[in-house]
C-alpha cells in the first residue's frame, strides 16, 4: 500500500486508522468494477487514509475477471482473487479477510448499491470505540421479494440474539482487524458476522446509509435465501449461546415436544380407564407416541453433543480474554507479607542469642 499520512485526530479514545482494507466480492458485475473503484478512490482521497482494495470473483462467466484483472496492472492498491467456480458470498469474504493488510476492513457489494461515500462515517465509528460496525439501509430500493424475507431474518436474529440491528443482511460492514480471526465463515454465516462477533463480547454499531437502486445486473437473493438463513441460524445458536453446553439447545426442542407427548398419552390413560371407549384408533394415540419418540431422540442426540464436547473443549474455547494487567505468568510477581518477612528475622535474633548464652 502506498505510504500516506494516517488521518488525523483521534475520536474518544481509539486512533483512527492508519490503513484500511476494502474488500469486494464479485459475481457476474462487469459493468460495476470499474466504476466502484472510481468512487471508492474519489471518497478516500480527502481523507488521506492508506488503502487497499481487493476484490474477490466468486465464479464469474462474464468478463468482470478481466475487468477486475486491468484495474490490478494498472493500479497498485487492487488486487483480485479468482476462484475456481461459485463457493458462496461467505467464501469469498473469508479469502479476502485472509489477505487483508489494513487496520479496518471494510466489506461492500459490488453492484453499486452500497455508496463508498460512507466509508469516513464507518471509520468513524470504529475509532469512537465500535469493534464491528454494520450498515442499515434505511431508504431500500429492492423488490418486495428482497426486503420482505430480510425484516422477517432480521426480526427472528435480533430476538434470538439479543442484538437489535435494523438490518443484519447489509454487505456494508466494517470490523477492526483484530476480530477477523474470531470468524470462520461458510454457508450462509457472512450475515450472522454482527451476532457471532457480539456473542464474543465485541462491541457492535450500526448506522444508517445510502442505499442506490440497482443499475445492472440482477439481484442473487430472494426467499430461498431467507430459508438458507434460518438453517444456518441453527448452526450459529450451535455455535455461539450454545457452544459449551449443546445439551441445552436439543432440551429446549426436545422437552416440550415430548411433554406435549406424554400429556396426550396420559389423557388416553384416563379415558381407557374410565372406559370411554377404545384408544387405539385415535390419531391422538399416534400423536403421543411419535411425539414422546422425536422428543426423547433430541435430548438423547442434545446428550451425546455433550459428551463430544466435553471430549474436545480446550481452555481457550471457553472464553475471550480482551486484555490483561500486572505480571506475566513468567514472571515472578510473588510479594512477601510482613508477617513472613519478620518471622525469619526473629529465628536469626534467637539463634545468635542462644550462641552467646552458651559460649
Amino acid at each position: 500500500m502506498p505510504d500516506l499520512p494516517a488521518l488525523a485526530e483521534p475520536i474518544r479514545g481509539r486512533a483512527m486508522p492508519k490503513s484500511l482494507s476494502i474488500v469486494v466480492p464479485f459475481f457476474n458485475e462487469e459493468e460495476t468494477i470499474e466504476t466502484l473503484y472510481e468512487q471508492i478512490a474519489t471518497a478516500l482521497a480527502p481523507t488521506g487514509c492508506r488503502y487497499e482494495v481487493i476484490f474477490v470473483n466468486d465464479g464469474s462467466s462474464d468478463l468482470g475477471p478481466m475487468t477486475a484483472q486491468k484495474l490490478v496492472e494498472s493500479k497498485p492498491a487492487v488486487s483480485l482473487i479468482n476462484f475456481r467456480t461459485n463457493f458462496g458470498k461467505a467464501a469469498a469474504l473469508s479469502a479476502g479477510f485472509r489477505r487483508a493488510r489494513g487496520d479496518i476492513v471494510i466489506t461492500m457489494d459490488a453492484d453499486l448499491q452500497d455508496d463508498p461515500a460512507e466509508i469516513p462515517r464507518f471509520l468513524e465509528q470504529v475509532a469512537g470505540g465500535f469493534d464491528v460496525v454494520s450498515g442499515w439501509k434505511q431508504k431500500r430500493h429492492d423488490p418486495l421479494g428482497k426486503t420482505l424475507p430480510s425484516k422477517l431474518f432480521n426480526a427472528v436474529v435480533g430476538r434470538i440474539f439479543g442484538l437489535r440491528l435494523h438490518d443484519y443482511n447489509c454487505g456494508f460492514k466494517a470490523y477492526r482487524r483484530e476480530v477477523l480471526p474470531h470468524l470462520n465463515l461458510y454457508g450462509e454465516l457472512h450475515r450472522f458476522t454482527p451476532a457471532l462477533l457480539h456473542s464474543l463480547g465485541f462491541r457492535v454499531s450500526e448506522i444508517a446509509v445510502t442505499h442506490h437502486p440497482r443499475t445492472h445486473g440482477k439481484s442473487k437473493y430472494g426467499w430461498s435465501r431467507l430459508i438458507k438463513g434460518m438453517i444456518d441460524l441453527f448452526t450459529v445458536l450451535l455455535s455461539t449461546r450454545f457452544r459449551m453446553r449443546p445439551a441445552h439447545l436439543f432440551a429446549y426442542i426436545g422437552l416440550p415436544i415430548a411433554g406435549a407427548g406424554f400429556a396426550a398419552l396420559s389423557y388416553l390413560t384416563v379415558l381407557w380407564f374410565i372406559g370411554a371407549g377404545p384408544i387405539g384408533s385415535r390419531p391422538l394415540l399416534f400423536f403421543g407416541i411419535m411425539a414422546v419418540l422425536f422428543g426423547t431422540q433430541m435430548i438423547a442426540t442434545g446428550l451425546i453433543a455433550e459428551v463430544v464436547r466435553a471430549g474436545q473443549s480446550q481452555e481457550e474455547d471457553k472464553y475471550l480474554v480482551e486484555s490483561e494487567f500486572g505480571p506475566s505468568p513468567q514472571q515472578s510477581g510473588w510479594e512477601s507479607s510482613d508477617a513472613q518477612t519478620a518471622a525469619p528475622q526473629a529465628l536469626e535474633s534467637e539463634d545468635a542469642s542462644s550462641q552467646k548464652r552458651s559460649a
